[in-house]
């Protein structure tokens, strides 16, 4: 397998669309999960793969001296230019969650939200969380899990669009078991707590559906791939997903999203 190859794949697939769009409808929550990590002032934060930001800026405005990191040039400048607006103090570069550019135990906190997760190599992703954690610090994620909707999301797309062979589903990071097999080599503790992000949007199913083919850069690339009745079967097979779980009655769509809040500590 051409890692590199893929990589240059799933960044485009990232970069594709406009991922802020998608994002800002799990912001409350992120909000959410960075205020339970308690942040002080002058805590050393590292936010790896960071998007545009959701959870970068909590932490900075909890006075945390925070680094965001992302494979994507386009989030990257959308986190980095939420903070400027603020007068936020938060550093956000490229790079990537498999190979860290910061020497071992530089961070107090390592958070990884919804991002870690896609990168397609997750026994170096274990080791570079743990390896830049100080000893006694947290590394905390989000991530979705297998039988949320997110999860059904992905594994619809990928019956028509199947993902590369060799890599490791995504949302295994959702699972608490394998999560203990990936964190448990370096961590003394580890905390797992299945949550629900609560995806709210002023329009039905079909709607948002189109949303995301047009802004949800994974969305749009898996489109792309597939002739005109390819891309009728997956919008038939993903618009009735929504369907099946939207709580809505109003002709509004409201979902509700599962994820594994983790909180692991460093030996």
């Amino acid at each position: 397998m051409d890692i590199s190859a893929l990589k240059t794949r799933m960044r485009d697939s990232w970069m594709a669309g406009d991922f802020g769009v998608i994002a800002r409808y799990a912001e409350k929550e992120m909000e959410a999960f960075v205020s339970r990590l308690k942040l002080q002032p002058g805590t050393l934060v590292l936010d790896v793969a960071c998007g545009t930001g959701n959870t970068l800026i909590p932490a900075a405005r909890a006075g945390a001296d925070v680094i965001g990191v992302d494979i994507a040039a386009n989030l990257v400048e959308q986190a980095r230019s939420r903070a400027t607006k603020e007068g936020l103090k938060a550093e956000v570069r490229e790079g990537d969650a498999e190979q860290l550019e910061f020497p071992d135990s530089s961070f107090d906190v390592v958070i990884s939200t919804f991002g870690a997760m896609f990168a397609p190599r997750p026994d170096l992703v274990s080791r570079e969380l743990l390896r830049v954690s100080k000893s006694g610090g947290m590394i905390a994620m989000a991530n979705w899990t297998p039988l949320g909707f997110v999860g059904k999301m992905f594994r619809t797309t990928g019956k028509h669009v199947p993902p590369p062979e060799g890599i490791p589903l995504p949302a295994l990071w959702g699972d608490e078991e394998v999560v203990r097999q990936r964190l448990g080599g370096g961590a003394k503790k580890i905390e797992c707590t299945k949550r629900l992000v609560d995806f709210d949007y002023p329009f039905p199913p079909l709607e948002v559906l189109a949303l995301f083919r047009k802004y949800f850069g994974p969305t749009q690339v898996a489109f792309s791939k597939l002739d005109e009745k390819g891309q009728a079967a997956l919008a038939d097979d993903l618009g009735s997903l929504w369907n099946e779980y939207n709580q809505a009655t109003d002709g509004t769509t409201r979902i509700r999203a599962e994820y594994l809040e983790v909180h692991a500590t460093r030996d």
